[in-house]
């Protein structure tokens, strides 16, 4: 009974319902002040039909409009999706996230600057690192100096700096994280990849994770809708590990480089969408209401009630 008192909800799923409602902000807001190394105040959770644009990516975004240690409005965004082009993806989501929440009519000036958030529970490229850090430059193509904007023009008009202006980029590769937590962002990366929080958790965010996001304080339907989530992403890894084998498999056996990613695209949407349309037929089952099952799936009410 001691494991199961100690089991807490995995970040994905959390990030997708329990995170959104404003008394556990306190989590979130830890964990985006650990990476920017600054307290973050969250104002609110954005919702915007980008949030819900596609089925297997509904609330697999989030964007907290927050404030800084300045007291400045700024934009962080949260990915968490397994895509096929997930690098499109993070530029789509800031683009979104940067248009979005300006409007019709104001001058540029007012462009919030964006954080883009990425945890990754799949392999992305080739890294040592658990956690990336990026941001735009400009470099001199002849002399290799970095471009500076002056920051006051005729000693009136206030111009920012690059770093001020452009999007930063975080992608956490948490498969990638194999360290004894000791940092407060440790910690993060320890809960992300197993559950697990320390009892003397001292790390921004996890405490007020240890005390909201426990397993047994869900109710039973809750609980119910977390284990098939569970079930669920096992299904989608095993099916995407073996549209990736198939799929080489027949490039290999044909010879050509598309026939590989097309075998792998095809098995990757295709795996998951019946992973997703199982889990609401088991729920189906079990006697779940139509609008439940959509919420937790992401499915169409017509989907479920075919199924």
């Amino acid at each position: 009974m001691e494991e199961d008192d100690n089991k807490y909800v995995r970040f994905d799923w959390a990030a997708k319902r329990m995170l959104r409602d404003k008394a556990n902000f306190g989590v979130l807001e830890g964990l985006v002040t650990v990476l920017l190394g600054e307290p973050i105040h969250i104002v609110e959770i954005l919702e915007s039909e980008s949030n819900q644009d596609y089925i297997l990516g509904k609330y697999n975004r989030v964007d907290i409009k927050a404030k800084n240690s300045k007291d400045e409005i700024i934009i962080v965004e949260i990915q968490q999706a397994r895509e096929l082009y997930y690098l499109e993806r993070i530029l789509y989501g800031v683009a979104k996230a940067i248009t979005e929440h300006i409007s019709l009519g104001q001058k540029y000036n007012q462009v919030k600057k964006v954080y883009s958030i990425n945890i990754l529970y799949f392999d992305l490229g080739q890294g040592a690192d658990y956690l990336y850090h990026g941001q735009n430059k400009f470099v001199g193509v002849h002399t290799g100096d970095t471009l500076k904007i002056n920051t006051r023009d005729r000693d009136f008009i206030r111009m920012k700096p690059v770093e001020e202006v452009f999007p930063e980029y975080y992608i956490i590769r948490v498969n990638e994280f194999n360290k004894v937590a000791t940092t407060p962002l440790e910690e993060w990366l320890d809960y992300l990849k197993t559950g697990h929080i320390k009892e003397d958790t001292q790390a921004p965010g996890l405490e007020e994770a240890r005390e909201k996001l426990q397993y047994l304080r869900m109710s039973k339907e809750e609980r119910q809708a977390y284990d098939w989530h569970i079930d669920e992403v096992m299904v989608n890894n095993d099916m995407v590990d073996t549209a990736k084998m198939e799929g080489r498999a027949e490039g290999r056996a044909e010879g050509r480089a598309e026939g590989r990613a097309e075998g792998r695209a095809e098995g990757i949407i295709e795996g998951r969408l019946e992973a997703t349309k199982e889990n609401a037929r088991k729920m189906k089952s079990h006697g779940l209401p139509t609008n439940t099952i959509v919420e937790i799936t992401g499915l169409t009410a017509e989907e479920v009630e075919a199924l």
